[in-house]
C-alpha cells in the first residue's frame, strides 16, 4: 500500500544551527546506538513550535550556548538506511546559521548528549566516519560556501 492509497507517511521534521566563531563550528558529541557521532546541535520540532524558536531551544538544551539565528541555510530531504543499526526514516532538516551571545556552562546538556566542542572545517571533514548523517557536512559545506537566505523566508503562522 502506498502514501496515495491511504497508508499514513511523515518524515521526521528536524533542526540544526551551524554556530561559528572564530573560523569553529560547534558540534556535539552525542551516544546513538552505542556510537559517538558528531552533529551540529539538532532536533525535532515540537508541537506548536516554530522553526526559529526549535532551533534556539535545540542548540541552548544541547550546548549550553544561546545564539542568534543569522540566516537561513538550507532545507535538507535524506532517509536514513535501514537494517544495521539505520531506522529507515526520512527526515526534513532545516539549517540555520547563527553566532553565538552567552555561555552556560553549568546547564546540564540533553539527554544523550557527552560533550559540545569547536572544530575547524577541516578538523569536522577530517571526522566524516564519525558524523551522524550526511546531513551534518551537508549544512556546514553549504555554510561555509555562503548559501545563506534571509530568516524572513521562514515563515511561521499561528
Amino acid at each position: 500500500m502506498t502514501y496515495r492509497q491511504g497508508r499514513f507517511w511523515q518524515p521526521d521534521v528536524t533542526v540544526a544551527t551551524v554556530v561559528v566563531a572564530d573560523g569553529r563550528l560547534l558540534m556535539v558529541e552525542e551516544s546513538v546506538g552505542g556510537r559517538l557521532v558528531l552533529n551540529q546541535p539538532a532536533g525535532h520540532l515540537e508541537p506548536d513550535e516554530s522553526l526559529l524558536e526549535a532551533a534556539l531551544r535545540e542548540t541552548r538544551e544541547e550546548t549550553g550556548w544561546d545564539v542568534r539565528l543569522t540566516a537561513f541555510v538550507g532545507a535538507y530531504q535524506w532517509k536514513a538506511p535501514s537494517g544495521d543499526g539505520g531506522n529507515g526514516r526520512h527526515y526534513l532538516r532545516f539549517a540555520f546559521a547563527a553566532e553565538p551571545v552567552a555561555h552556560d556552562p553549568t546547564r546540564p546538556l540533553d539527554e544523550g548528549i557527552v560533550r559540545a566542542l569547536w572544530l575547524s572545517p577541516a578538523e569536522l571533514q577530517a571526522q566524516a566516519p564519525r558524523h551522524r548523517s550526511p546531513l551534518v557536512w551537508r549544512a556546514a559545506e553549504d555554510f561555509l560556501a555562503g548559501r545563506r537566505q534571509p530568516l524572513d523566508v521562514v515563515q511561521h503562522l499561528a
